[in-house]
């Protein structure tokens, strides 16, 4: 049965619009973790535009579940992640001038920069998520450098124009998937991902968990945060 795991970045977008100190993310992390989430998910950018060190102090302090840090592979990041001990980190890749992620990292293009990352933080307990495309190159090298897990980056799919778009896209998810369980990595899969095109992963129980925020935050300002989250974990444990 597949897990959720709730991204809690947009609350703190929110928050940002207006330069206050509400709504809190924290706050939103343990309504969601009350609702049923399974992961907390948050990522400190380089630029602290949403999250910030605050908030991923508190959320070490407070989450229940998992706290799954992303953050991209570079020394200051390696550095806080070392210090606040997050149960798992997923390496990102990050742009100043993205709106969101906008793909995957290219583990092939820096394997030595990943590996020492990898090493680094495996070496203090905690667990290494690569997202990748939906990649089967990518995937094989996220293992070599020393990844636990893979979240595969379902944007592309989500942003699908039409039907037959959206299946050929699906496709390649299909292929990825069954590339990273030949390697007995963990498989999660998160970017995009709302509460109708989710329900085409029914068919991947290798899938373990589905990273999701940016909808949930959204649904929740018509039905709640702990609706919004109730309503994605029925879909997510039906698979």
């Amino acid at each position: 049965m597949a897990k959720l795991a709730v991204n809690v970045d947009h609350v703190a977008t929110v928050r940002e619009a207006r330069g206050i100190n509400y709504p809190d993310p924290v706050f939103a992390a343990g309504i969601a973790e009350m609702a049923g989430a399974e992961c907390i998910i948050c990522h400190l950018r380089e630029d602290r535009r949403h999250i910030n060190d605050r908030d991923l102090r508190l959320l070490k302090e407070t989450v229940k579940t998992r706290l799954n840090m992303e953050m991209a592979a570079v020394d200051e990041m390696l550095g806080i992640a070392i210090d606040i001990r997050p149960d798992m980190v997923t390496l990102v890749p990050e742009k100043r001038e993205e709106l969101t992620t906008e793909g995957g990292l290219d583990v092939i293009a820096k394997p030595d920069q990943y590996r020492r990352v990898a090493e680094s933080l495996k070496n203090k307990g905690i667990r290494v998520s690569f997202f990748v495309d939906p990649d089967p190159a990518q995937i094989e090298m996220a293992h070599r450098v020393g990844g636990d897990i893979i979240e595969i980056h379902t944007g592309h799919y989500s942003d699908a124009r039409n039907e037959l778009e959206a299946e050929e896209r699906f496709k390649r998810i299909v292929k990825a998937v069954e590339t990273a369980h030949s390697l007995d990595l963990g498989i999660s899969a998160g970017h995009g991902l709302d509460y109708i095109n989710i329900k085409r992963f029914s068919v991947l129980p290798q899938v373990e968990e589905y990273s999701i925020g940016h909808v949930i935050v959204s649904k929740a300002i018509y039905v709640g945060f702990e609706k919004a989250v109730r309503e994605m974990m029925e879909i997510v444990k039906g698979f």
